[in-house]
């Protein structure tokens, strides 16, 4: 059987307390800088971290609201929003030539994440954001989202899909407000990846089977679980012949 390669990303720096055992079991982190969450001292030791296992390194900018950690949306102007995701890029690089390490990707995180899939103004002052730091990182984009739509002639993109979130009908993610947004099992966490990778279907929350197509998929951090999830899940993808790199 051919081997299919596929790119696990996690959302690290984020003083979940879990990252050491995390860093080992996936192929690309984004690394929280100053939004929601991060110092220089947690941005550089999580670069250190990825550079020791090899992990390509990505910068995870968000809303700046440390108090609700990225989770509700800001109301900001498109330059304002432009200029903080600028800052919270800049500094990231800034940490990265530090530690020697190159910037592969950016990922926004939570709310900043979800409203960009939708509306074009946030899209545009993410992306401008993005093309002022004069570097070309992949931004990593909701499978047919407004991101996708703005970014795709201005920037290298990879879709993501989620291992650890359920999904609404249209494919967008089950609100975190919602008790059933999260998946904690480990069987149902690596099914969930094993059909979009080999289907590309997700099953989303109505029992409903939808077309997803992705090249990286994310599980999150800050779950008590995560590490157990993913070493279940890089046992289980041998039988698929599925390697994480």
């Amino acid at each position: 059987m051919k081997k299919i390669q596929i790119d696990i990303n996690a959302d690290l720096g984020e003083g979940a307390g879990n990252d050491a055992q995390i860093m080992s079991l996936i192929s690309s982190c984004n690394i929280a800088c100053g939004g929601h969450f991060g110092t220089e001292e947690t941005m550089r030791n999580t670069i250190k971290l990825a550079l020791k296992h090899k992990v390509k390194i990505g910068a995870h900018p968000s809303f700046p609201d440390i108090d609700n950690f990225g989770r509700k949306i800001v109301t900001l102007t498109k330059t304002v929003l432009t200029e903080t995701v600028f800052k919270q890029l800049t500094t990231f690089l800034k940490y990265c030539e530090l530690e020697n390490a190159t910037l592969s990707h950016v990922k926004l995180h939570g709310a900043l994440y979800n409203y960009a899939a939708k509306d074009a103004a946030t899209s545009d002052a993410v992306i401008e954001a993005i093309l002022k730091t004069r570097k070309r990182p992949i931004l990593y984009v909701p499978p047919g989202s407004v991101l996708e739509e703005k970014a795709k002639n201005l920037l290298p993109i990879k879709r993501e899909a989620f291992i650890d979130r359920k999904y609404n009908d249209d494919l967008s993610l089950v609100s975190r407000s919602s008790e059933n947004a999260m998946i904690k099992e480990e069987l149902q966490a690596f099914r969930q990846l094993v059909n979009m990778v080999l289907e590309k279907t997700v099953k989303t929350v109505s029992g409903t089977s939808k077309t997803i197509e992705a090249k990286t998929f994310c599980i999150h951090g800050d779950t008590k679980n995560t590490a157990s999830i993913l070493r279940f899940i890089r046992k289980e993808l041998v039988q698929y012949s599925i390697e994480v790199g």
